[in-house]
Parts: structure tokens; C-alpha cells; sequence
């Protein structure tokens, strides 16, 4: 029986604004008072960059010896990962988290030691400073003039167990860098003009607290979510604006955002989607989401029938503070009768503040809608009784003055009133009483409900016909109003999600918004018609995986596919639009599904076209360096032959010769496969290119072809280890097909839309190469040399060069030299992109 894994470890970061702040120390300190407490603490690696304050506080700490790697005529001393696991202590010090390895380490970056480390089960204390983070290296960059050249993923931080933020005023870290207690007072100085000014390290420190603040944010809402807690916790300023989409909604995000800069608070922006009350029919949902994105806001659609319950479930969902409310366009006299929404929020908000804004629309007056009141609710039954006894009332001074045709029409028209405010049934009994008060007050026998004129009963009943049909009417416009709204808000969301698949969105991002919209826990999309459903994407916590598992079950339009929702059951109505998102979720699934198998199937192609191509050519080009080295080797060892020592040299050459050009098909046929399949990823970083070319121009050899070697512009941002391959070929490429000498050249460019480039240049000075073929040369296999004879290869080192320089983020293109010759033109970013590939193959 297997042993079981290993609890895996613990991981803790002391976290600084700048160098010099005291983070290994405080790391220390810690072990310290851990190794007071009995517990088995070693230092793995500890800088202490000749601190003499740093170096006293590893007294007592078993330190694991570090390891030497030779490396460039020098040796650098790392951790022994090996040793530190052999060792197995509980807690191990791993200084500088962002630190890289020297090369023959088993991983490229110490954070990924500290992965081992931890997965092993072992606890480990590390260190690092935010310029170091990888979302923040361009910002710090900008900050201080400084890139940094070591960055470790914000990720691998943020999933450390415990962040402790090492916290020191600028002022006193200056004071300590002039005392030279954090560098050499040689360095001193400088340190301070430069890297260490005031501002500098104030907008770090702000840095450093913010990108915490935004990590203790995250571990609150999961706290929050994991214990069912929706209580409104003030750990954070978070101010969300309610907007209906009408033309007030600018105003109150523009003012919400003033709220919210004064304590520098995070803003969003809500919509309710439904027919009535805060949603707008006419609202411009582009021109909103456009408005929220300038004023930094992220704008949000979310489903409720019952409008400040929906507003306050949104602000206790996100953990809101406050919330900006625009007072009522509604007209006085309906507020009688309704608090509306505002009212409600305030009287239910708790412990949320809650900003009631003023606006130009609040004064606009509205066109009088009677249905849109609360009247027809159970006020409009007792109406029905009021209003003809207040007709009764008004017709006691003037029935002398009237007949009975004309307080009929008095009747008559209280009956309207009450069928327009209440419908069928309280219409019907309005009429009834009115009927009957007519009939005991004003007819003959008066105060009696005996009836002697047919007249007045053709009066009664139809005054109750007519109270009926008006009522009908009104209850029918009423049923098509309610309609035409739901309706209207249906096209709204399913305009929202169309709008979100043009946009290119995929399940995940539709689900996300699904889960936003109708307040879910959790949403999942699983496939229908196997024997259990199967899960193809989800988003929230515990997603349903079953149907049996949801609240609510949608399947889309053509079956193969069904929408599951965990939260507040969604109403019936609303289930079409998630029908139809469920259909496009569907679509997107299947989308992606062709896609790859789309690309599956390209990449086989060209893999078989690769494999013919490479057949057709190594059947000539590998046999023959090969035969050249068998025949000089044979010769060497027939006893048959005997050779001079320069017979001897000379086969011994050929048989050297012969082998390095098998190394350079092997490796350049192994770099074309590896570029076929995807797997080069380049760790882009600023790179030095003198130091570059200088190596490259070391390792290809013939100094005696070496010419003019000048460097206009020394910088690019590329890696330097594929930069060198790629050089390789190229450089290798103009000593074979040019002649005389070969300068290597860079000068600084400028692109059309301003964007800083580098300048590579390879220059021969050979028979040249047509112009018709300089775009071909690139491609695999192509071998323009062998038309010129004497060519030797399969035509791959241009290929794998073109394909290295891509992968950089660069291009590489033929030129003509002036006077005659090729010039391979390398041209490279100088400033790394927006977001820089990470991980895998480079430096």
C-alpha cells in the first residue's frame, strides 16, 4: 500500500516597496523566535548583501551548504534544492522569491523550487519587493527609469498562505541608505539621486498597499461566500450607482464618481432589467457601458422584479458601502400613494449609506398614467364602495335639480373611474352599489329596493355592462402593456448577450454573465444524451454538475444541451431568455469544439507535408556528410593503406567537417520540429546585444571573416538565449553563401505608430539574392543555394531563424547590400509588450 502524499506545505512572503526595507531580517526574526519555539528551521539561501545587521540574525540557523554551478568562467552558488529536501526540515528561509537560477539548476526560477518545497510538505519563508511583480514591472519601470529584469508571476504571491507587508516611511529608508546600512556608502550616493528618491519610493509604498489591499479584498469575499455571510463588512470603500438608462443615468455616474474618488473607493454601476419601475425601454446600454468605462466603472444588468430588494442584493453581494440613488421623476401625488424606490432602499439599506442625488430630469413633469399606480391593488375594492357612496353624497343637494337620467350619469361615471383604477371585479361591484344606492335614494318608492319603473332597471344594468366592457378594455391594454414590457426586456438581454458573443466572449464569459445577471451561486452548461450529463464548462462555487443538482434547469433550443443554475429560482418567464443563452452557449461549445478539431487537423497536415518534405530531403543531404565520414574513417582503419600524418589530418578534418554538418541538420531539424509544435515559449526580458553578438560571433567561428561589428542601439526586449540561435543560422548563412567579410550591425527605428524598434543587421557581401526570392527563403526546405551549387543542408536554417524571430515578437527579412550582397534585417521591440509571454522554453 502507497504511502499517502504529504500535507503540502505552507508558504509565507514578507513583501517590501523597495530594496533595503528589511525584509530578511523580519524573515529571520521570525525563524528566530520558530527555532525559540522547538520548531526545526534551516536556511535553504539568505542574501544578506554584506548587511552585518542581516548576517547576525542567522546565528543559531543550520544553514544547508549552497551548491556551485560553473558558468561563463564563473561559478555561482545556489541553493541545494536536493540537499534541502533530503534534509527535510519543517520550516526552510528561500530568500528573494524572483531570483533566477543559473543555468543546469533544475528549474529555471527559485519560486519554483519554493513549489517543490512546499508540495514535499516542507513550510517555507520568502522574500520579495513589488517592483519584482509581474503586473506591476512596466509600472515600476515608468515609476523609477528602472526595468527590472527579475519578475516573478503575481499569482505565485498572491497564493502564498500568509503576505506580510515589511512597511518603512521613505524618509527613514533614506536615512538608512545614507548611513550605509543598506548599500556601500559608494553607492550610496547614487542609490539616492536615483532609484531611492522621495517619489520614487512613495508611489512603491502606495503600490505595495494597494496590490495588498486588492489580496486581503479577494480572501475577504471568499470568506464571506464560504460562511454564507451577506452582511455589508466596511473593509473596503465599494460605492455602486443604481441607473435606470435615461437621461439622468450620466449625471449620477459622473456624481458617483466624485463619491467614490474622496475616499478612493471602487465604483460600480447597476442596471434592473424589467418592464416597469427603474429600467428605461429606451435606455442606450452602449453609450452607458461607454460612460461607466471612462469613469472607471464596470457596469453591471441584473433581473428583479422588485426593484430596491435587486439593488440591495447587488450591494450586499459585492460587499458595497455605499450607494448613489437618483431621487424619484415620479410626480408628488403618485409618491403619496408609493414611497418608491429610493424610500424603500433607504429604510432597508442597514448598514449601507445611501446617497440620494438630485438631477434636472427629477423636475420634469410625467404624462398622468393611472394604471401604472398601486390604486389597482386592494385599495381599488374598497373605492369601489367609496365612490358611489360619494356620488350619493354629491347628488343629496341637487336632486331636485336632476332627474334620474341625469344621476344615472353621475353614477355612471364613478363606475368608469373605479373600472379604470381596478378592473373587471371591482368594476362589477361598483356597479352593483351604485345600481343600488340609485335605486333606494333616487327612485321611485324612494328609500326602498323595490323596482316599479323598467326603466330604471335598464339603467342599473347597463350602467354594470358598461362598467364591464370599460373594465375589460383597460385590463386588455393593461395584459398587452405588461407584454410588450417583458418583451422589451427580454430583447434588452438577449441584445446584451449577442452583443457579448460578437464580442467574441466564450462559455465561460456567457455563464459569468448569466451567473451576474439573474444572481446565481453558480452556473454550468452540460451535455444532454449520454448516459449522465456532461459537464463542458461552469462558473461560481460547487457548480451543478446534474440536473437533479440545479435550481433551476434550461436546456437550449435544439436539446443537446442544458443551462444549470444553483440561487434564487428564476422566474418562468425569464426561462426563454435562458433558453435562448443556453443556445448560445450551445453554439459556442460547438464553435470551439470545430475550431480544434479544425486546427487538430491542420496541424496534421502540415505535420505530414512536414514529414514528406524532410523524407525527400534528408534522403540526399544526411546521406552525404555521413558517406564522406564513413569513407575517411575507413580509410583510417584499413590495414591495407598507409597514410602520413598529413593524409592522416587531412581525412580527420573530413570527418569533422562532416560531423558538424550533421550536428547543424540534426539541430536545425529538431528546432523546425519543435517550432511546428508550439512548444517555444521565450521569456521576454530587456537583453544587452553586444553581449548578445559578441557570443554568437564566438560560437559560429572564422574570426578571419569577422568585419564590421557596431552597436547604434544596445537594447531590445527579446530572449537572449532563442535571439541567439536564430543570429546563429543567420551569421552561419552569410559565411557559407557570401564573401569577404561579415558585419554585424543594429541601429534604433521608429514605427509608423511611434513604437520603438531595434535593428539587427547580418551583412554579406555574396553574389546576392533575386528579389523574387528573398520572401522565399524563409520557407522550410527551400534551398536557393543549391542553385548556385556547392550548397549543403535541407534548408531549414533560415526557416528556423524566421521561426525564433517570430516567437520574439520580431520579423527577419532579406535586403539587398548596396555594392551587392544580402542583408538579414532582424527587427525587435525595444520595450516589452502590454502583457509579455511567460514560462516555458527560453533564458
Amino acid at each position: 500500500m502507497e504511502a499517502p502524499a504529504p500535507a503540502r506545505g505552507q508558504f509565507e512572503v514578507f513583501l517590501g516597496c523597495a530594496p533595503g526595507v528589511g525584509k530578511t531580517f523580519e524573515m529571520l526574526d521570525h525563524a528566530q523566535n520558530l527555532l525559540a519555539d522547538g520548531v526545526d528551521v534551516v536556511i535553504g539561501i539568505v542574501e544578506s548583501h554584506g548587511r552585518s545587521a542581516t548576517e547576525a540574525m542567522t546565528e543559531g540557523l543550520e544553514i544547508v551548504h549552497r551548491r556551485a554551478y560553473p558558468h561563463r568562467d564563473v561559478v555561482l552558488e545556489e541553493m541545494d534544492l536536493d540537499a534541502v529536501l533530503a534534509r527535510r526540515p519543517q520550516v526552510v528561509l528561500v530568500d528573494e522569491l524572483a531570483h533566477t537560477n543559473a543555468p543546469g539548476m533544475r528549474h529555471g526560477k527559485r519560486w519554483q523550487d519554493i513549489e517543490e518545497l512546499c508540495a514535499a510538505g516542507i513550510d517555507v519563508l520568502s522574500t520579495v519587493n513589488i517592483q519584482h511583480l509581474e503586473s506591476l514591472n512596466d509600472v515600476v519601470a515608468q515609476i523609477t527609469g528602472v526595468p527590472q529584469q527579475e519578475t516573478v508571476p503575481d499569482d505565485v504571491v498572491r497564493r502564498a498562505d500568509q503576505i506580510e507587508l515589511v512597511d518603512i516611511e521613505p524618509s527613514a529608508l533614506r536615512r538608512r541608505l545614507a548611513e550605509g546600512r543598506v548599500y556601500g556608502t559608494d553607492r550610496a550616493e547614487g542609490a539616492l539621486a536615483n532609484f531611492f528618491r522621495q517619489g520614487n519610493l512613495t508611489a512603491l509604498r502606495e503600490l505595495a498597499l494597494l496590490w495588498l489591499a486588492d489580496r486581503v479584498d479577494e480572501k475577504l469575499a471568499d470568506y464571506r461566500a464560504a460562511n454564507a455571510i451577506t452582511e455589508t463588512w466596511e473593509a473596503r470603500e465599494r460605492v455602486v450607482v443604481a441607473v435606470t438608462g435615461g437621461p439622468e443615468s450620466g449625471a449620477l455616474i459622473r456624481r458617483a464618481r466624485r463619491i467614490a474618488s474622496r475616499s478612493s473607493a471602487e465604483l460600480l454601476v447597476v442596471r434592473v432589467a424589467r418592464g416597469d419601475g427603474l429600467a428605461d425601454t429606451s435606455a442606450d446600454l452602449a453609450g452607458l457601458g461607454q460612460l461607466a468605462a471612462d469613469c472607471g466603472a464596470s457596469l453591471s444588468t441584473v433581473v428583479g422584479d422588485d426593484v430596491p430588494a435587486t439593488l440591495l442584493e447587488f450591494a450586499r453581494a459585492v460587499n458595497a458601502t455605499q450607494l448613489v440613488l437618483g431621487t424619484s421623476r415620479r410626480p408628488r401625488w403618485r409618491r403619496v400613494l408609493d414611497e418608491g424606490v429610493g424610500a424603500a432602499v433607504v429604510g432597508d439599506s442597514g448598514r449601507i449609506d445611501v446617497h440620494m442625488v438630485n438631477h434636472p430630469e427629477a423636475s420634469t413633469r410625467r404624462a398622468l398614467d393611472i394604471r401604472a399606480t398601486r390604486l389597482h391593488r386592494p385599495l381599488t375594492w374598497v373605492l369601489a364602495l367609496a365612490i358611489p357612496a360619494l356620488v350619493t353624497a354629491l347628488i343629496a343637494p341637487v336632486d331636485r335639480f336632476l332627474s334620474v337620467a341625469g344621476e344615472s350619469s353621475m353614477f355612471l361615471v364613478g363606475i368608469l373611474a373605479v373600472a379604470l383604477l381596478g378592473g373587471v371585479g371591482p368594476a362589477v361591484l361598483s356597479a352593483v352599489a351604485s345600481g343600488l344606492l340609485l335605486n333606494f335614494f333616487y327612485t321611485t318608492p324612494r328609500y326602498t329596493l323595490a323596482i316599479t319603473d323598467p326603466d330604471s332597471v335598464v339603467t342599473i344594468v347597463g350602467m354594470a355592462v358598461a362598467a364591464i366592457a370599460v373594465a375589460v378594455l383597460v385590463d386588455s391594454a393593461a395584459v398587452r402593456r405588461r407584454e410588450a414590457r417583458l418583451a422589451g426586456r427580454d430583447a434588452e438581454l438577449l441584445s446584451m448577450f449577442s452583443s457579448a458573443v460578437l464580442d467574441g466572449a466564450g462559455a465561460p464569459d456567457l455563464l459569468a454573465r448569466v451567473r451576474e445577471t439573474y444572481q446565481q451561486d453558480a452556473v454550468s452548461v452540460v451535455r444532454l444524451g449520454g448516459a449522465a450529463p456532461e459537464l463542458r464548462a461552469a462558473v461560481g462555487d460547487d457548480p451543478p454538475a446534474a440536473l437533479g443538482e440545479a435550481t433551476t434547469v434550461c436546456e437550449s433550443s435544439g436539446g443537446g444541451y442544458a443551462l444549470l443554475l444553483r440561487g434564487p429560482k428564476v422566474a418562468v418567464p425569464d426561462r426563454r431568455v435562458l433558453s435562448a443563452v443556453a443556445s448560445q452557449v450551445a453554439a459556442a461549445l460547438e464553435r470551439d469544439r470545430l475550431a480544434a478539431e479544425a486546427a487538430e487537423a491542420d496541424e496534421l497536415a502540415r505535420t505530414d507535408e512536414l514529414r514528406q518534405a524532410l523524407l525527400a530531403a534528408v534522403s540526399h543531404d544526411l546521406r552525404t556528410p555521413l558517406a564522406s565520414a564513413k569513407a575517411a574513417v575507413s580509410s583510417l582503419r584499413s590495414p591495407d593503406l598507409f597514410f602520413d600524418a598529413e593524409d592522416t589530418a587531412e581525412l580527420l578534418a573530413t570527418t569533422e567537417e562532416s560531423i558538424d554538418q550533421l550536428t547543424a541538420l540534426v539541430g536545425n531539424l529538431l528546432d523546425s520540429s519543435r517550432l511546428a509544435a508550439g512548444v517555444v515559449r521565450p521569456v521576454l526580458r530587456r537583453t544587452y546585444l553586444p553581449e548578445v553578438v559578441h557570443r554568437v560571433l564566438a560560437v559560429v567561428g572564422r574570426p578571419e571573416r569577422v568585419g564590421a561589428v557596431e552597436f547604434a542601439s544596445s537594447w531590445a526586449c527579446t530572449d537572449a538565449g532563442l535571439l541567439e540561435r536564430a543570429l546563429a543560422n543567420l551569421v552561419d548563412n552569410a559565411y557559407r553563401h557570401g564573401t569577404g567579410p561579415v558585419d554585424v550591425v543594429t541601429t534604433p527605428a521608429v514605427r509608423a505608430d511611434g513604437e520603438a524598434r531595434c535593428l539587427l543587421q547580418v551583412i554579406d557581401r555574396g553574389p546576392g539574392i533575386p528579389a523574387e526570392e528573398r520572401t522565399r527563403i524563409f520557407a522550410p526546405f527551400h534551398q536557393y543555394g543549391d542553385q548556385r551549387g556547392g550548397a549543403t543542408g535541407v534548408g531549414l536554417g533560415l526557416a528556423v531563424a524566421s521561426g525564433f524571430v517570430s516567437a520574439l515578437g520580431g520579423t527577419v527579412e532579406a535586403r539587398q547590400t548596396p555594392g551587392g550582397g544580402t542583408t538579414m534585417v532582424i527587427d525587435l521591440p525595444v520595450e516589452p509588450p502590454s502583457i509579455a509571454p511567460t514560462g516555458g522554453e527560453g533564458t
